[in-house]
């Protein structure tokens, strides 16, 4: 799976050496290079910050505190993640022109991508010792105190693995870039590549994107530390909420301000789209395009949550610099732009898989290259979570090593492996570039229909499937957040 992840990389190197190695030099010498280098590196940094700062924060107040509807609150909180970016991104120019921009990008970005580290550290939580806090109260911590000192600490893991998620995404994204009109790397390579004037020089500032992803993993691997995980006997219990007396209701406007901004101003103009000229349906069409995408990604969602299974579990359980270079190298392709990765498929599948070729079995393949990094980063945060030393214990009597993972360990990282296929399910939903170039002939999804209309400014016409993309992406993004809160002990109070 790790050696498939890579091959974007053969097809970038083939173009980008075409025309020497005096034309890559020059290329990265050249000063607009630097400033999108330095225009992406912002872009990543502001949203990846913007995003732990949402994320923990906001999985430490539905958790560890007793914030009315906290239940509620906890699934509301992922729905962003079922919002395309490029929608989201046109959602709100159509609303705020005046957004456009460095900081609009920021904003569309941040609110689809919080979700990411919002659930992992949600399920790394669930497996903290409530009794370390408690002791660490007992001699002498202050609340502040124990949740940094303590509590993320011991989930600096499932952080690091949400973070390194968001970062990738930022990077690779197209559609809140074009959105907003903010030139970064993948606006330029996206406008050379569909140019098609210079291919080489596109394919240079991919290689680029490439060191760009190979620093966040190096970065990530290093800031990751060790999961700890809950080793007391009997039975597991919830940390006790953290009462806020006259600060209950006002510890929801957080949550309410980031759900408005997420939520609520996209779908009233979401509403203004299917208001404007009347709603055009074409039942046949928008159901064929429904039944494609659920289950061309309920197909995607499976494979790649079974390729990540070996890589997370190696990662957790087997760290070396083999397992560390075969992880890493699998998260290269997902900082890549969309695009990128699919135009290198279409290569690969004229070259070398030319029976596959426009056939679900490539896009499927595509789809793995882009988002096995998605469940394996859930798998290994949910397997490091689970104590190894019950594994050792079924084994001592008696218990095929096998049985004994599947027995065990499988079964305490069954909420975060479930997480990871929900993650690629909802991601291969709002999927637009890899989907435009390799979908098969003769079918469509709502994202190809929706794209298809939205480019000759057919809002109208678009607006069904933007509905329809938005509430079937938000049904297993809201299962997703329930599981969650069950996960985490959160109650509906």
């Amino acid at each position: 799976m790790a050696a498939a992840t890579l091959l974007p990389l053969v097809y970038l190197g083939e173009r980008a050496g075409a025309r020497g190695s005096a034309f890559i030099g020059h290329e990265l010498l050249q000063p607009r290079t630097a400033a999108l280098v330095a225009r992406s590196a912002a872009l990543v940094g502001v949203v990846t910050a913007a995003c732990v700062v949402l994320g923990v924060g906001l999985a430490v107040l539905v958790t560890r505190t007793d914030v009315p509807a906290r239940r509620a609150l906890t699934v509301a909180l992922t729905l962003p993640l079922a919002l395309p970016s490029y929608l989201v991104g046109y959602l709100w120019v159509s609303t705020v022109p005046q957004v456009a921009g460095f900081w609009g990008a920021c904003l569309v970005l941040t609110l689809v991508s919080y979700p990411l580290v919002l659930l992992t550290t949600l399920a790394a939580l669930a497996g903290v010792d409530p009794a370390q806090e408690e002791v660490a109260r007992s001699l002498g911590l202050r609340g502040v105190e124990v949740l940094f000192r303590v509590t993320l600490r011991q989930v600096r893991a499932a952080i690091a693995a949400g973070a390194l998620l968001v970062a990738l995404y930022v990077l690779g994204d197209f559609g809140a870039v074009a959105a907003m009109r903010y030139e970064a790397f993948t606006w330029v390579i996206y406008g050379a590549y569909r140019s098609g004037f210079n291919p080489a020089r596109a394919a240079v500032l991919a290689l680029v994107l490439v060191a760009f992803a190979v620093a966040l993993v190096i970065a990530e691997q290093r800031m990751r530390g060790r999961a700890a995980a809950r080793v007391g006997t009997g039975t597991p219990r919830p940390a006790p909420a953290i009462a806020l007396g006259r600060w209950r209701l006002v510890a929801l406007l957080p949550g309410a301000a980031v759900l408005a901004a997420a939520l609520i101003v996209p779908a009233v103009a979401l509403a203004g789209w299917l208001a404007a000229g009347g709603l055009r349906w074409n039942a046949g069409q928008w159901g064929a395009a429904l039944a494609a995408t659920l289950w061309l990604s309920l197909a995607a969602a499976v494979v790649c949550t079974v390729a990540a299974m070996p890589l997370g579990v190696l990662a957790a359980r087997h760290r070396s610099r083999a397992t560390r270079l075969l992880e890493g190298s699998s998260f290269i392709a997902h900082g890549l732009p969309s695009i990128v990765v699919a135009i290198a498929m279409v290569s690969v599948g004229v070259t070398l898989l030319r029976p596959l070729y426009q056939r679900e079995p490539l896009l499927i393949l595509a789809y793995a290259v882009l988002f096995v990094p998605v469940a394996t980063g859930s798998v290994r945060a949910a397997v490091e979570a689970a104590p190894v030393r019950l594994e050792e214990v079924a084994r001592s009597l008696g218990r095929a090593p096998l049985r004994a993972f599947v027995s065990v360990t499988a079964r305490r990282a069954a909420p975060g492996i479930v997480a990871g296929a929900a993650l690629v399910l909802v991601t291969c939903m709002k999927e637009l570039p890899v989907t435009l170039l390799l979908h098969p002939t003769g079918t469509h999804t709502l994202a190809t229909r929706l794209w298809s209309h939205t480019l000759v400014s057919d809002y109208a016409a678009a607006a069904p499937y933007a509905a329809a993309l938005v509430v079937f992406a938000a049904v297993p993004t809201a299962l997703l957040g329930v599981w969650s809160a069950n996960l985490a002990g959160v109650r509906g109070d």
